[in-house]
């Protein structure tokens, strides 16, 4: 007889009582105390969504991880609406990270209606941080952007503008879309607990977290790490950039 991961899974959310659901949940390596099956994924997407920057429409090239150049994105969320921005180049699963600070008077002034969020996450300050992460990067390696239908990218008309990078949008409730931008929060929860403030992590504190991954081997890059796959391609840009002008 032969048992899905699904039935597992769903065996342990539904038998599980009391105590005994407390120790099978954290048994998990996600710890969740609830499993939504991929199927209810349909709802209504954001206002400031078109077909055409839908997944659906992202060129095939990005699937196959040939081409370098392509992200993958999201933010990590913690206690009292602080949050993290992440990013992930799929070729080369190189990590880069957003600081989101608190913006003055969060938390003791009312926020303006249509005023910037105040939490630091807002529309605004996630446009900001992206331009100024990838925005520097060679046109070859700053291609296009995947991230969830999060309102935080209702900026993303004019993020395209400032970096020339074309965003992508994934279905509702559906991270698998992004796969890898889901496994590397998953690493990161290692260093960023859920249930905690993300707030005080400062600058410098997520520079030396994005090192350590970058500075993990990964088979899928015949044992390199990420920061050297992604050297490489910046070396190479620059080689190929002085060979045009000799």
């Amino acid at each position: 007889m032969r048992i899905s991961h699904e039935a597992i899974y769903q065996s342990l959310y539904v038998q599980g009582r009391g105590a005994l659901r407390r120790e099978l949940t954290a048994c998990l390596r996600t710890g969740r105390a609830l499993r939504v099956p991929r199927a209810r994924t349909r709802e209504r997407g954001k206002n400031f969504l078109s077909p055409e920057i839908m997944i659906s429409e992202r060129p095939a090239e990005v699937e196959d991880r040939a081409v370098p150049g392509h992200w993958e994105g999201d933010l990590i969320l913690g206690l009292k609406s602080s949050a993290i921005g992440t990013l992930v180049e799929r070729a080369t699963r190189l990590t880069m990270l957003l600081h989101l600070p608190r913006l003055e008077g969060h938390g003791t002034t009312p926020r303006t209606k249509h005023g910037p969020a105040l939490a630091g996450h807002g529309a605004e300050a996630v446009r900001d941080a992206i331009a100024a992460s990838i925005g520097k990067l060679p046109e070859h390696l700053c291609r296009s952007l995947t991230w969830d239908q999060g309102a935080e990218m209702s900026q993303h008309a004019q993020l395209r503008i400032d970096t020339g990078l074309a965003i992508y949008f994934c279905d509702p409730h559906s991270p698998w879309q992004r796969g890898t931008n889901e496994n590397t929060n998953g690493l990161l929860r290692q260093y960023f607990p859920k249930g905690t403030d993300l707030s005080r992590h400062s600058a410098e504190d997520l520079v030396a977290v994005a090192a350590t991954l970058n500075s993990r081997p990964r088979k899928t890059l015949s044992w390199r790490t990420p920061a050297e796959a992604f050297t490489a391609l910046l070396c190479s840009a620059h080689e190929d950039g002085v060979a045009t002008t000799a």
